[in-house]
């Protein structure tokens, strides 16, 4: 009876705010491996994203190791990348701030130098426990300020990249190429950091940026041909593009096999997920009747699910093996939830805008996360369309800053946002508008698109 009591105590002991889980025997704080893919659809891959709802997947694209992810770990059918777009979003994930705070800033240029300083996952982990090691490899994106990996702490990276680095721009030749997107070399790289870190039994942060499934097109032979023995599906038809798709799925299952072989499982949390929604059109592929990201509305570049709701799926130690969440969740949570699990102390900025994941990851996908504001909040403006989005619960308002639209939505009826609810619901709009206008003046956030919009 004593030592089911000591265990118990000991159970405790570790869920207490502000300490390390330790991995078991190891006496280590976990490791974290984000996997970041590029432009890929929360219905660009096998894996229902809403299980039961076939519409929730593609019906041409297979992604196995995707699904085998997601059965090993936990769903999130409502997860979200910061932004619609590619920079603001990698931005964001480090520092776990919306847009709305730099990248769309009015003083954007003087966001550039607080940046520099603030707490982000390398400096955040390394205050935790010295012995962590961080390492960013593939696309970093920052753009427009020259900042790289190392200036913001990271012990390994593939330096300032872009999205011509992964081949980003035709080099003519056609789409194959025996190393598409350098996926397999990402995946090689980022087995030798991990291998490293087991060998000197040391916790680690790896983040591997993939430049798949981002335009131009590029797959294996081997894939392509695979993809074109199979019926097309009337949402997604575009044989080259599900190529480039599984040979990042099979990119995947190399790392998780590292993973496994290294003997790193019982200590480190796997997360995958998108950085922005999918392309709303593809060079080459045939409208059918159903949009490529159906049933979401429009897609990357704009603040519609079709543009924000991505793939999030997470797998590590407490963690339930095939269990779904139906809590809202967002990449900005990512740098809360690291520190919370890996014992950082100090209080966490006040401008970070996530919140904790840990109660809902060892909970069997249930419980509240914690956020400075009880929403989330998507913007953008300067040389991208001037829009805001507020999901406070089941709603969501939509604002479009040049017309003045505001629009309102409920998702748990309506995930294709068809149905505005802004005349009928007027208080309810109200509420999110006045939420929504509050937080933008309060950051000094830009609501003007300014001069041409830029490609992306």
């Amino acid at each position: 009876m004593r030592s089911r009591f000591l265990v118990l105590l000991l159970f405790g002991a570790s869920l207490v705010a502000g300490r390390a889980v330790a991995a078991p025997s190891t006496g280590l704080p976990p490791s974290f491996i984000l996997v970041l893919s590029d432009d890929q659809s929360w219905v660009g891959t096998s894996q229902e994203m809403i299980p039961g709802r076939p519409e929730t997947a593609s019906d041409y694209h297979r992604t196995p190791q995707l699904e085998r992810l997601a059965a090993r770990g936990m769903l999130f059918t409502d997860g979200y990348a910061p932004a619609p777009y590619c920079c603001p979003t990698r931005r964001s994930l480090q520092v776990s701030q919306t847009p709305a705070r730099h990248e769309y800033q009015v003083d954007r240029k003087g966001w550039t130098d607080v940046y520099r300083r603030q707490l982000n996952i390398p400096r955040m982990l390394k205050a935790a426990d010295a012995r962590y090691r961080t390492a960013h490899l593939g696309k970093w994106d920052h753009r427009y300020d020259g900042i790289s990996p190392a200036d913001q702490g990271y012990d390994v990276s593939d330096g300032v990249t872009s999205n011509a680095t992964g081949g980003g721009r035709d080099a003519g030749g056609g789409t194959e190429r025996s190393d598409p997107k350098l996926i397999h070399s990402l995946t090689e790289r980022a087995g030798a950091f991990l291998a490293e870190q087991a060998r000197e039994q040391r916790p680690f942060y790896l983040q591997v940026s993939h430049y798949a499934v981002h335009l131009q097109i590029q797959h294996t032979r081997e894939a392509l041909a695979k993809v074109q023995g199979r019926p097309i599906g009337r949402k997604h038809n575009l044989a080259e593009f599900a190529a480039m798709t599984e040979d990042l799925d099979a990119g995947l299952g190399r790392l998780m096999e590292k993973v496994k072989q290294l003997g790193l499982e019982n200590r480190t949390y796997v997360i995958f997920m998108s950085d922005n929604g999918g392309r709303p059109t593809l060079p080459g592929a045939v409208d059918r009747g159903l949009g490529l990201n159906h049933p979401l509305r429009a897609g990357k570049g704009t603040v519609y699910e079709g543009g924000i709701r991505v793939p999030f799926i997470v797998m590590g130690p407490g963690i339930k093996p095939g269990s779904v969440s139906r809590v809202p969740v967002t990449g900005l949570d990512l740098l809360p939830t690291m520190a919370d699990l890996a014992g950082y102390r100090e209080p966490l900025p006040p401008t970070v805008d996530g919140g904790s994941l840990r109660e809902v990851w060892h909970n069997g996908g249930v419980g509240e996360v914690r956020r400075a504001r009880p929403y989330l909040l998507f913007h953008q403006a300067i040389d991208r369309r001037a829009q805001t989005a507020v999901r406070s619960g089941d709603f969501k308002l939509v604002k479009n800053w040049t017309t003045g639209q505001v629009e309102l939505f409920d998702l748990s009826k309506d995930l294709s946002e068809a149905n505005d609810l802004a005349k009928v619901l007027p208080a309810k709009t109200d509420e999110l508008h006045r939420l929504a206008s509050a937080f933008i003046a309060e950051v000094k956030a830009e609501t003007r698109q300014l001069g041409k919009l830029k490609e992306d």
